[in-house]
């Protein structure tokens, strides 16, 4: 995904910068993690929001978790 000469969707300013992220989705033995999921953050407003490319390749990736998705452990933690 090119951000070269790009403005952000809520601001109609920019610059804006690509970062990857991991989301989760589900809980227990539903828990899906899907790491390098790329969110938009616009350096003006601060704003961060996924793109609806990136929405619809999310929504592929959880209906068909089977062929995509490897089992590992995972600890967890909570904050406070």
């Amino acid at each position: 995904m090119k951000n070269k000469g790009k403005v952000c969707d809520i601001c109609a300013r920019g610059p804006i910068q690509i970062r990857r992220v991991s989301r989760s989705y589900g809980s227990g033995p539903n828990l899906l993690v899907i790491e390098g999921v790329p969110v938009v953050v616009c350096q003006s407003c601060g704003e961060s929001y996924l793109t609806a490319e990136t929405l619809h390749e999310l929504e592929r990736i959880k209906l068909h978790r089977r062929s995509f998705a490897r089992s590992r452990r995972v600890p967890i933690a909570s904050f406070g």
